[in-house]
């Protein structure tokens, strides 16, 4: 008896998963699929997804490590990265998802901003694939879509404001449609995350044991979780332009200034591990968020008192890879708690470059009809 009970139940279980699948193949035949495509920088990036935001399949190769010897990108060690790990990558996705080239709708590729040589491999590979499966192609911003991935997770209606932190960009703007951003505010010099980066190599802090396998900024936030920042004190940036760009240049120069100062103290070259490492990492993250976190207080004064946001649930949509810091995502709380808007970020694997966020702005697009070009359009890259 028990042994027919538990064959009926294996039964009953296969027939739910025939089912189950037949829907979701049901599914993917009756929703449009966009497979996209991410090479702006040092991640190859590719994901298949259904109208409805549903990840099919992805795929993701970073070159984190490669670069981390060299102490920074070079572009054209990035680009023949990306060369040697596109296909791979794009056939990852496909595979995973189930969907064939056939039954694709359009893909969507990253286009600009980046660098060019990375941005070329991308666009490259893209073309060739549209043309030879004669599909739509997508060109896609890359900030805009960073701006737009938190609308794949929940609900979140235009216009809302946008700060978009990495490693490469710094900028303000108020997203009032799919492809409407009015921008408030950028960086003049530097991104706060290659600010970041350039202090962890002053610092040589890929000899210490903690970080000898992440990246500058990473690095920085875990050493100052057990420093002190009120041992240095770095004088704000652009304290007198009433203004929403940012400028971190001139604050890493403080920092490395204060470094030199340091070594001098303790009778060490260049390249040693100083003994305040953990202090100087406070400091220089402190600084870095409440630059940020004064910038975007000024832009949420400028769009609340020329009513640019909603007085209903107004909304700062935090991304990019800066944002996955969790000291800066903690002063911009205090930011948005006091000024009464409710602050949004994606998980932090969306929040780095990836083919997902890539796919879900074609998606947008595809929906709107806007931006979707023929197989036969030519199309160039923008790396600024």
């Amino acid at each position: 008896m028990f042994a027919f009970k538990a064959s009926a139940q294996q039964g009953t279980h296969m027939f739910r998963a025939k089912i189950l699948s037949k829907c979701a193949f049901r599914r993917k035949m009756s929703s449009r699929l966009v497979l996209g495509i991410e090479t702006s920088c040092d991640e190859t990036g590719a994901a298949v997804m259904d109208e409805t935001g549903l990840i099919l399949g992805e795929s993701l190769h970073s070159q984190k490590e490669v670069h981390l010897k060299t102490g920074g990108i070079i572009p054209t060690v990035a680009q023949r990265l990306h060369r040697e790990n596109i296909g791979r990558i794009v056939q990852e996705a496909m595979e995973r998802s189930g969907v064939t080239q056939s039954q694709l709708s359009a893909v969507a590729t990253t286009v600009k901003p980046g660098l060019a040589l990375s941005l070329g491999i991308g666009l490259d590979f893209s073309l060739n694939f549209v043309k030879l499966h004669q599909k739509p192609f997508i060109p896609i911003h890359h900030m805009e879509a960073h701006a737009l991935t938190v609308r794949m997770l929940q609900p979140v209606v235009f216009p809302f404001l946008v700060l978009l932190v990495s490693g490469g960009h710094s900028l303000l703007a108020l997203a009032r449609g799919i492809d409407d951003f009015l921008l408030l505010g950028q960086t003049l010099d530097e991104a706060p995350g290659d600010t970041m980066d350039k202090v962890a190599r002053r610092l040589s802090l890929i000899k210490h044991p903690k970080c000898s396998m992440i990246s500058g900024g990473q690095a920085i936030e875990i050493l100052a979780r057990d420093g002190n920042r009120l041992k240095f004190l770095f004088k704000p940036p652009m304290g007198a332009h009433y203004d929403c760009n940012f400028s971190f240049a001139g604050l890493r120069n403080q920092v490395t200034m204060s470094i030199q100062k340091k070594e001098e103290e303790e009778g060490v070259e260049q390249g040693t591990l100083l003994s305040c490492v953990n202090d100087i990492a406070a400091a220089t993250q402190h600084a870095v968020a409440s630059h940020i976190a004064k910038r975007t207080h000024r832009a949420i004064l400028f769009c609340k008192a020329k009513d640019l946001l909603p007085s209903c649930n107004p909304t700062l949509v935090v991304s990019g890879g800066v944002a996955s810091n969790q000291y800066i995502r903690k002063i911009l709380k205090i930011v948005t708690d006091t000024t009464g808007l409710h602050l949004l970020c994606p998980p932090s694997k969306f929040c780095t470059d990836n083919g997902v966020m890539i796919a879900w702005n074609g998606v947008e697009r595809l929906r709107e009809g806007k931006g979707i070009l023929s197989h036969t359009e030519e199309v160039n890259y923008e790396p600024k």
